[in-house]
């Protein structure tokens, strides 16, 4: 058995009150790791573990937040770039052949600020402190749909798009300081979001899927895990698919 090598590891995830956030903040817990939990919303800290309200937009409060990591527990090994909005909508749609709404700008840069430039300014405040602390990984959230596309999602894909970019670039800035830096592209995953959506909806994203199923918020947290331990201590600039093979299938 390959040991993992997170014990006493210092771990930031972010988006941390639901979904594959907290699931990933519960299984970093689960390996011994300190994990500071950081979400717009009130969330309850893992074992070990505190608790920040972030806003990842605010790159002063980002800032804060990471100065309060170091000052509690000393260093930061670990980086897990989660948040993420949703804001879908054709670029423009047509009725009857005639324009008839459009993706508006803040559909646009209110995404683009959380998913795009939140990891931005989250890897930014942090790599410093893993520098200082010899070495560790940042990992970002990606999509399926960043890799291919997806009809309605303009904003959402070239946010995810946008951090397979920056991952890349990041491995090839700081491989020199042992920082490896990876992203992970889910596919259909059963957040509460998504299980609350429509059986028809549902039935289609499974119907899409070879294995037929959704993924569990536990199974993109235990791809986190895995990039970050040493068992992928080769592993860098990498973007992987978490999705039950619907790229494949689609």
């Amino acid at each position: 058995m390959i040991e993992t090598g997170l014990k006493d590891k210092i771990v930031i995830v972010t988006g941390a009150s639901s979904g594959i956030g907290k699931a990933s903040a519960r299984r970093f817990a689960q390996e011994g790791c300190k994990v500071a939990s950081w979400d717009v919303q009130e969330t309850a800290p893992e074992a070990n573990g505190i608790a920040q309200k972030v806003d990842v937009t605010d790159t002063g409060a980002v800032r804060q937040a990471v100065h309060q990591v170091v000052e509690q527990w000393g260093a930061i090994h670990i980086l897990v770039n989660n948040a993420g909005i949703l804001r879908d909508g054709q670029l423009v749609k047509f009725k009857e052949g005639v324009p008839a709404s459009e993706m508006s700008d803040e559909q646009f840069d209110s995404l683009i600020s959380v998913n795009l430039r939140g990891v931005f300014a989250c890897a930014r405040a942090v790599v410093p402190h893993i520098k200082a602390a010899g070495g560790g990984s940042i990992l970002n959230a990606s999509s399926v749909v960043g890799l291919y596309g997806n009809f309605g999602q303009t904003n959402y894909v070239a946010s995810k798009a946008g951090v397979i970019g920056m991952t890349r670039v990041w491995a090839r800035e700081f491989g020199k300081f042992n920082i490896r830096v990876n992203a992970v592209a889910p596919g259909f995953i059963a957040t509460d979001m998504v299980k609350s959506m429509p059986e028809k909806v549902l039935d289609n994203m499974r119907q899409h899927t070879p294995l037929g199923r959704l993924g569990t918020p536990e199974e993109i947290a235990n791809a986190y895990v895995w990039l970050a331990s040493d068992a992928a201590s080769f592993i860098t600039g990498a973007v992987l698919s978490v999705d039950g093979g619907v790229v494949v299938g689609t």
